[in-house]
């Protein structure tokens, strides 16, 4: 609600609240103030631990939250920015603040520092009184040297030992080319590649093939939706945004055919080759949508007999596969997880009580299907390696998506139960096109757990997608300073913004980027807080610019301005394809599915009209588009050829193209906002194969103008 109907909220639950992180108000993307109701505020607390049973019990939970705020010494972690004085806060009680504080260092690679320093010669920064103890606060510097990694800090002050997590981090992060490249690339999801030899969906050999063709067009970047495990059987979810784990991939995208072990599985060979089951894989690929469940029981079939045969006897390929399982500490848990899951045909909050906890034993689940589950991410690891290595040779790499959330169901959320929450989900407020908010479905991280946790699941997420990422997409980039909560129960629009250490997970992500060679991009579109493009500026994040997002009516200002370092498209996944957009047949789309009142279809087809007019204006003014006596006359393709020029032409570090734009596909990949009952998103096929697609004149000579516009690579 705005601030002149907002309901009066009990002033000791809003500074409770502000003490957990959570802000009583917003500011929309219309500008209107929205305040957090009080039933709102009490079940967000509840879930971070702070059950506000009557309202005398709000001061003595005041009381808990601020004694462990500031009667700690330290934070559970501290960062130093390389290049920047380094220091952290020494929090003490009036009277603690004498003689001397010892400081140690543990390094990661099991080196030491430590040093006496005296209170005195300390720099006091703050006092605070927080219920009735005065807390002075204290810079306490640090070597300058201190290597990039993650060390062990310990004090020892006034009696006291306290330990934290020190993160030495470079402040920026990495580009290879220091931002000066001009790449561009395609952009595609797997699921929707088509070709000649796969099983009706992308493939990871397909992908291959996608990036060695645009490498050979001068094209740096190939991306793609995120290509995470799913549940593909009961429950079933094919959403990429909902991943079984962002631990693991998803064995869908196996080649089977790639497997070394089919060269010693006669049964395999003679499946793969039999009338059967090629008739069956002919009809997939005729079909429009994948069909997953058929898909991967396919392919699963066929993966099952690999696994036995690798499992059957030693081989310098066993050796192999064990020694993966060994680096990857979570993939037994992981692999057993999944066969539970399969016995019992449901997600694991409806499990046997001891398996539900996270108590499982082998006789919990078959032996073969654990054992598929480790062979299979061993296979898809290697394989993706192979895209990663292919796309290295043309450009930064492989664009990967890195989803905010995970399903409620997932492997993360039952292993790590600590760190998610419960009786909230994760999601956006209302806006525009979804007035009642969108409510996204999955668990929150909990802040504090995170920082308690030293972020070691969260850095080990990161790897798993830098390991082949060269440039790694944050879905919803602001999660990293806030995410809006939605109660369980409670529609969309009651939600809450909860704030995030975004600074220690700015640090996080710096220093894997340039331990894995990776470029950071984050996804900014949206409700965005004044603090997150400064943020990103300072710590070389490249922005989003999505052409379709940033149309006005004003033909000077058509098409906005790419920010200089950005990353530059005409339109995202979740957004209508400019054939769509631009023919208006999306509007169409949000009538028949109840996304725009049928009161407000004049007032957006109007508004759709004049944005063309201003598009047309604006690109014949700027020499992209030849003058024209009637505007209405121009063909949409011409439209786009000249939208193509002018946004390879924009300051931005790379430029990403929709490849299904390149023919003008009506029909969109995903409608934010809807389910499979009445839209069936991440299914739809691309129209053109790859075989026809990358032969196309029309296709190459709108890759030549990117091309021309991007400058040529010095490889090409």
């Amino acid at each position: 609600m705005d601030d002149t109907a907002r309901e009066p909220v009990d002033q000791g639950l809003l500074y409770l609240a502000k003490l957990y992180g959570i802000q009583p108000y917003y500011w929309d993307v219309t500008g209107v103030k929205r305040h957090a109701s009080e039933d709102s505020l009490r079940a967000v607390l509840t879930v971070l631990g702070a059950p506000v049973g009557e309202r005398d019990d709000i001061p003595q939970l005041i009381r808990e939250r601020s004694q462990k705020k500031w009667l700690r010494p330290i934070e559970p972690v501290c960062v130093v920015w390389e290049g920047e004085p380094a220091t952290v806060r020494l929090r003490l009680r009036e009277g603690d603040a004498s003689g001397v504080v010892h400081v140690r260092i543990v390094l990661e690679d099991g080196g030491e520092w430590s040093d006496d320093i005296r209170m005195d010669t300390l720099s006091l920064v703050d006092v605070v009184s927080a219920e009735g103890v005065t807390i002075q606060v204290w810079d306490l510097p640090l070597p300058s040297t201190v290597p990039l990694g993650y060390h062990t800090l310990e004090i020892e002050v006034a009696g006291g030992s306290h330990q934290s997590l020190l993160i030495a981090a470079p402040l920026r992060a990495y580009d290879p080319s220091g931002g000066v490249d001009r790449e561009w690339g395609g952009f595609l999801p797997l699921y929707a590649l088509r070709t000649a030899r796969s099983f009706g969906a992308g493939d990871f050999t397909d992908l291959r093939a996608l990036t060695e063709w645009m490498g050979g067009n001068s094209g740096g970047v190939v991306g793609t939706l995120p290509l995470l495990a799913s549940f593909l059987t009961d429950p079933f979810e094919p959403s990429p945004f909902a991943p079984a784990s962002r631990l693991f991939w998803n064995e869908f995208y196996l080649d089977v055919a790639d497997v070394p072990e089919l060269e010693r599985c006669e049964d395999a060979k003679s499946l793969l080759s039999s009338r059967d089951l090629q008739s069956e894989i002919a009809d997939l690929r005729d079909r429009r949508e994948v069909d997953y469940r058929q898909i991967m029981a396919l392919k699963r079939r066929v993966l099952e007999m690999l696994s036995a045969t690798i499992h059957a006897e030693s081989s310098g390929r066993r050796d192999a596969l064990e020694r993966f399982a060994a680096e990857r500490t979570e993939l037994d848990d992981y692999a057993a997880f999944r066969a539970v899951g399969e016995r019992h045909q449901t997600g694991w909050p409806v499990w046997p009580e001891e398996a539900r906890d996270g108590r499982i034993t082998p006789s919990d689940y078959d032996e073969s299907a654990m054992q598929y589950h480790r062979y299979v991410q061993w296979l898809a690891d290697d394989q993706i390696g192979r895209v990663a290595e292919e796309a290295n040779r043309h450009g930064p790499g492989l664009y990967v998506d890195l989803p905010i959330g995970v399903h409620p169901d997932s492997f993360d959320v039952w292993r790590e139960r600590a760190l998610y929450t419960g009786g909230v989900s994760v999601g956006s407020p209302p806006d525009p096109l979804a007035p009642q908010g969108q409510d996204w479905g999955f668990p929150a991280m909990k802040p504090d757990a995170m920082r308690e946790d030293h972020y070691r699941h969260f850095i080990h997420v990161l790897r798993h997608h830098m390991r082949s990422a060269g440039v790694l997409r944050i879905d919803h980039v602001m999660g990293l300073h806030r995410l809006f909560w939605i109660p369980h129960g409670m529609p969309g629009a009651n939600g809450v913004y909860v704030t995030y250490p975004a600074e220690e997970i700015y640090a996080v992500y710096c220093l894997e980027s340039h331990r894995n060679r990776c470029m950071i991009l984050g996804e900014d579109l949206g409700t965005v807080p004044d603090e997150v493009r400064p943020a990103m500026k300072r710590h070389n994040f490249h922005r989003t610019y999505v052409a379709q997002a940033e149309c006005r009516p004003d033909p000077a200002k058509a098409l906005g301005d790419a920010p200089s370092g950005s990353v530059a498209s005409i339109n995202t996944h979740d957004m209508s394809t400019f054939s769509a957009f631009w023919n208006g047949t999306d509007i169409d789309i949000w009538v028949r599915l109840g996304l725009l009142p049928a009161d407000r279809v004049t007032a957006e087809q109007a508004n759709r009209g004049e944005l063309r007019k201003a598009i047309i204006d604006f690109l014949t003014t700027q020499g992209y588009l030849s003058q024209s006596d009637d505007p209405g006359t121009v063909e949409p393709g011409a439209v786009y050829q000249a939208l193509v020029s002018r946004v390879a032409g924009v300051a931005a570090r790379i430029v990403l193209l929709n490849l299904e734009d390149l023919w003008l596909e009506p029909e969109p990949q995903n409608v934010p906002g809807t389910s499979d009952d009445v839209q069936p998103n991440w299914r739809r096929k691309a129209r053109l194969t790859l075989e026809e697609f990358r032969d196309r004149q029309d296709v190459l000579e709108l890759l030549e103008a990117v091309r021309t516009h991007r400058g040529r690579r010095s490889d090409s």
